[in-house]
């Protein structure tokens, strides 16, 4: 007897926030692709038709009644016999609107499933956006049951409120687990996607199959890295990372339940996923927001010439404009750098000085400044020309600034507001300065799939290992103005991503001195932050979505030992004790 077999297609796309048609047209080609490979089913990423994450756009009533219109235009088309369609759509219901998955097939919308556990930390604020569904049983495919997860749906919390959807879904019949994501990239989240889902289908013994978007939404990242679990935990099936793919998955039922056995892609993670992140995330802004190119300073320096590479790998090097802006401090060497860098990265490559801007200023400030020392203002006047003239070419030529700060300068503020932060995007503002020297080197050896930039050593070596110099002033190096990278970046990680207290960073044997002026520093280019162009989210907890501080904010860690509560204090009513009245 022959075994049952169900086909289920894949489509890891790159949908477009808010182009509902053009995402529609992806769904349609899925579909087409997926009927030729005899599909019974095929499944697109989670808020697909408008596009992940939508924010506030998704409240537009607008917005709403085209995505309805177009997934119920795309359920007529399902009246052909082809595959069945699960699409991610807002949907309204009863006044309320919903992140909902509809199945489309025989020419209707044979059922609407809604997300249940709304994430609200990090990156997502769903709450505020979506009414929670409940948990619902599997849907019928070709005879099949089907349960439909919504992302966080298996994303077990501890919490009260927290719908157990798998365990609904277990208890109601279904036989396999299709898990719609938008699950943007950060390190090691590989592994911790693989953990959740190893740990549903443990619970449920069920066969699950995760599907991830693909492609970049502002400063997010989505990785795709889509994969399979049959119910004995082997790996089913593992997609590419940073592409779209569409792949279409043959299940069989044996006497264990359904199996799978599809190709399984190598993951992509650490350093090379970072890199990999910087350049789908560049790539990404600049093509969905229009942009025919870009420009970036190239200043002979490391932050310029991971930048351009990976412009160049992104865009391609005929997209790709390098300037060199020398003034008075800029060394010979720079120079020859930058222009080493840019004949091996193939771009276009200008020279302007900027003296007679700079000076011109001076002129112009002269009176006001009489009498004064010179201090940090001119050297910023020699940044804030620069972002001049680079924003002057892209306003004359469309073409968008890159803008080149890493984590570290943008952490302590060690950068220059109007002048060296100009631009429109920045693909390295979530990499500390010590993994900005890791990246450099691995791209002299390693390449993305799909990178358009040339194989081999792309960054000159001397760039590498030359000490940083902003060169604002003579002899000048960052080290003079800051601690060494190693001990600033492991301070920072401490600070920002793990929010540690300054006595336990103390604590852990850094100089109290040192790590009290970096916090302060911190504190106190949060305005500079506030006013930065987006860049590539590829940490835990980057500036921006992730840690939202108050630019006016009085309180400061003083590094002492943290007082402990006294629950003395709190009396059984504050704890919310039930106690009987008498009077």
């Amino acid at each position: 007897m022959t075994e049952p077999q169900f086909k289920i297609t894949l489509a890891q796309l790159d949908p477009i926030v808010g182009d509902v048609e053009g995402n529609a047209a992806k769904a349609r080609a899925a579909r087409a692709r997926a009927k030729a490979d005899g599909a019974d089913l095929l499944v697109l990423p989670e808020l697909f038709i408008c596009g992940y994450p939508p924010e506030d756009l998704v409240l537009k009533p607008a917005l709403q009644s085209a995505c309805r219109a177009a997934v119920e235009a795309l359920a007529r088309e399902t009246g052909d016999g082809g595959p069945a369609v699960l699409i991610g759509s807002p949907w309204v219901d009863d006044g309320k609107l919903y992140n909902a998955c509809a199945l489309l097939d025989g020419g209707r919308i044979a059922a609407i499933r809604y997300k249940a556990n709304l994430p609200n930390y990090g990156v997502f604020d769903e709450k505020r956006l979506f009414a929670r569904g409940p948990a619902a049983g599997p849907v019928t495919i070709r005879g099949i049951r089907v349960g439909v997860p919504i992302c966080e749906d298996i994303w077990l919390e501890e919490s009260e409120d927290y719908e157990n959807v798998v365990e609904c879904l277990a208890e109601t019949g279904a036989e396999i687990l299709v898990v719609p994501n938008g699950s943007p990239y950060a390190r090691d989240k590989n592994d911790l996607r693989l953990s959740i889902a190893v740990a549903r289908v443990t619970e449920s013994g069920l066969p699950l199959v995760y599907l991830n978007q693909i492609g970049g939404q502002d400063e997010l990242v989505f990785d795709g890295a889509s994969f399979a679990l049959n119910g004995d935990l082997s790996v089913a099936a593992q997609l590419p990372a940073f592409e779209e793919n569409i792949t279409t998955l043959r299940w069989r039922k044996t006497d264990a339940g359904w199996r799978c056995d599809g190709p399984v892609a190598p993951v992509v993670d650490g350093d090379k996923g970072d890199y990999a992140a910087c350049v789908l995330g560049l790539r990404d802004y600049v093509g969905k927001n229009g942009f025919p190119g870009v420009l970036l300073g190239v200043s002979g320096g490391i932050d310029s010439a991971l930048c351009a590479a990976i412009a160049v790998d992104a865009l391609g090097a005929d997209r790709v404009r390098g300037v060199m802006l020398p003034f008075r401090f800029t060394a010979q060497v720079s120079l020859d750098d930058a222009a080493k860098l840019s004949k091996a990265l193939g771009i276009r490559y200008e020279v302007f000085p900027i003296a007679p801007a700079v000076n011109g200023f001076e002129e112009i400030l002269s009176k006001t400044f009489a009498g004064l020392p010179r201090d940090i203002t001119e050297e910023n006047l020699q940044a804030r020309t620069r972002g001049t003239l680079l924003m002057a070419i892209s306003n004359k030529t469309g073409a968008m600034v890159v803008t080149t700060g890493n984590k570290s300068e943008m952490s302590v503020g060690y950068a220059t507001i109007y002048g060296d932060m100009n631009g429109g995007f920045n693909p390295i503002k979530d990499i500390y300065k010590t993994e900005v020297f890791r990246l450099s080197t691995l791209r002299n050896s390693w390449k993305p799939d799909g990178a358009l930039g040339p194989s081999g050593e792309v960054i000159p070596v001397h760039i590498i290992t030359r000490p940083p110099t902003a060169e604002l002033r003579e002899n000048q190096t960052d080290q003079d103005s800051l601690p060494p990278y190693d001990m600033l970046d492991a301070i920072l990680e401490r600070l920002v991503e793990r929010e540690e207290p300054l006595a336990d960073i103390i604590a852990a044997g850094f100089d109290a001195a040192v790590v009290t002026r970096i916090d302060r520093l911190l504190n106190i280019a949060e305005y500079k932050r506030r006013q930065a162009a987006p860049g590539v989210k590829v940490t835990q907890k980057n500036f921006g979505r992730d840690r939202r501080y108050p630019i006016t904010n009085r309180f400061r860690d003083t590094g002492k030992a943290l007082p402990q509560p006294d629950d003395t204090l709190l009396s059984r009513a504050a704890r919310g004790s039930a106690e009987v009245f008498e009077g």
